[in-house]
This record gives C-alpha cells, sequence and structure tokens, in this order.
C-alpha cells in the first residue's frame, strides 16, 4: 500500500512541476512572436524557418498558395530576397492558451519602401503555437492585409 501510495504522490508532484501558469504561457508566446518579429526584421529566412513546427502551415501574406514544410523556408526567402525587405511591428496581441496549445491573434503593420519612401501595410494575423518540450513553435500562421474600414 505505502509504494502505491509513493507512487501515485510522486507522479502527482512531477505532475504540478511540469505545469506552468497561464501568465508564464502567455509571457512565453510573446517571447515566441518577438522572436519570430526579430528574425522577420533581421530577415534571416534560416532563423524564421527555425520558429516553425516541421508540419507547420504558412498563409503568407503576400502568397497566392498555402505554405507548408521547406516552402515556408522559400516563402521567406522570397520575401527577404525583395530589395527593400518589410519591417514588421506588432500592434494588437490576444493570445490564449490551451494546454500545450496558444493562438496568438491580432494585428501588426509591415513598412516597406515604395518610390523611396517608407510605406505603411497594416495586416492581421493568427498564430497557434503548440510546445514541444522547452520551445514554443508554430503550427498554423495565417497572415493577411487589413481591409480599409467601409466608407460611409
Amino acid at each position: 500500500m505505502r509504494i502505491v501510495s509513493a507512487l501515485v504522490l510522486g507522479g502527482l508532484v512531477v505532475g504540478c512541476q511540469t505545469m506552468q501558469s497561464p501568465e508564464t504561457a502567455k509571457a512565453q508566446i510573446g517571447s515566441a512572436t518577438q522572436a519570430w518579429s526579430d528574425a522577420l526584421n533581421k530577415c534571416d529566412p534560416g532563423r524564421i524557418a527555425a520558429l516553425y513546427d516541421p508540419q507547420a502551415i504558412l498563409w503568407g501574406t503576400v502568397s497566392p498558395t498555402i505554405s507548408s514544410g521547406p516552402g515556408i523556408r522559400q516563402y521567406f526567402d522570397r520575401v527577404c530576397g525583395s530589395p527593400t525587405p518589410p519591417k514588421v511591428a506588432f500592434t494588437e496581441q490576444f493570445v490564449r492558451v490551451y494546454g500545450d496549445t496558444a493562438v496568438n491573434s491580432g494585428s501588426y503593420t509591415f513598412t516597406i519602401v515604395r518610390d523611396g519612401k517608407p510605406t505603411p501595410l497594416p495586416g492581421r494575423y493568427s498564430m497557434t503555437f503548440r510546445k514541444s518540450g522547452d520551445q514554443w513553435l508554430i503550427v498554423d500562421h495565417h497572415s493577411s492585409l487589413r481591409p480599409a474600414p467601409p466608407k460611409p
């Protein structure tokens, strides 16, 4: 009886040690999102692609097709191969955590240079993350330009 109790208690202690608070998970998603922003702003396609799960799907802002696997790296190779690669700044983030899965949705603004002038392109996004070991990886990312507000 004591052995069974010790095993059950041991399992509960181990389980409690591996669980994290929603606030901690949200902070980690914020850091993972910032890592994506930093990598894009440095236009490092390898670093960007490493933030995605190997089975991830990306519906890129300027892509007519969905990318997956090596296609995600190829998408960012094209984006960063532009003479004036974009910069991104997040404006709104809404993070929800569901165990080892989290969703960050909101808006960001890409800035590109057109005719020698910085041009903002407001966008909206949803990034779904899954915890893999100690790292949160993007498993699904949808990005699109934000439509103009309706005219009165």
